[in-house]
């Protein structure tokens, strides 16, 4: 009768143990959140440029015409410069009729027809070659001026990298202020879209006695990355 008595209170016993550790709130480790940010600077090696060309005439046939003409000029002479039919689109067409204002009254004076095309230049080196041919055989304008890359995504991909590298040595530190090392890395999160820093052209009208070559400076194109990591530290 004894044993059996011994054996029960053992039985309440361990039930009382397990019931205590279901009862215990799971504890989650600690972690580190930090971010982190890469930057890659390249030179680039492609540029996209807005060539117009600008017509005007009494009525709106001949000035149309006129820029129809003076835009095919253009065209085949950046075709010359080595530039091909893929690398140049249209991006504005438009035909409008000027006045004239005095007194308070407006007086028709003609009409102006533009055409704006937008060229990509992927050999640097006749940049200036392009531009200064196009106002050679008829463009009125030049802007939109910007500078990129072939391979962007290539560079993106690398300063993301240095984002999460960064983001790394950030934990590391905030940890060893801690007293703790950093186990494991559970989440990395990209941040704000990759931002892309130009060297900025600023848009300028040309003549037809501007001197040749047109220089141009094409600096630094600048990626920036930016993660946010979250680490476990013990």
């Amino acid at each position: 009768m004894e044993t059996l008595f011994i054996a029960c209170l053992g039985s309440l016993v361990l039930g009382a143990s397990m019931a205590s550790a279901q009862d215990t709130p799971a504890v989650d480790p600690p972690v580190v959140v930090v971010q982190g940010e890469g930057i890659v600077r390249v030179a680039p090696d492609q540029a996209f440029v807005r060539i117009g060309a600008e017509s005007r005439a009494r009525n709106p046939k001949d000035a149309q015409a006129a820029n129809a003409e003076a835009m095919t000029a253009v065209q085949q002479r950046i075709a010359a410069a080595g530039v091909p039919k893929d690398a140049v689109r249209t991006v504005a067409i438009s035909l409008q009729q000027e006045f004239d204002y005095a007194g308070g009254r407006q007086t028709p004076r003609g009409y102006v027809a533009r055409n704006v095309i937008e060229v990509r230049v992927d050999d640097l080196g006749r940049l200036g070659e392009v531009m200064d041919a196009s106002v050679g055989s008829g463009a009125t304008s030049i802007h939109g001026l910007h500078f990129d890359l072939k391979q962007r995504d290539a560079t993106e991909r690398e300063a993301l990298k240095l984002a999460v590298a960064d983001a790394m040595l950030r934990a590391e530190a905030a940890a060893s202020g801690a007293k703790r090392t950093v186990d494991r890395v559970v989440r990395i999160a990209e941040g704000a879209p990759v931002s892309i820093v130009r060297p900025e052209a600023a848009a300028f009208r040309v003549a037809a006695d501007q001197p040749a070559p047109t220089p141009v400076a094409e600096g630094e194109i600048e990626i920036r990355a930016q993660v946010t990591v979250t680490a476990v530290i013990k």
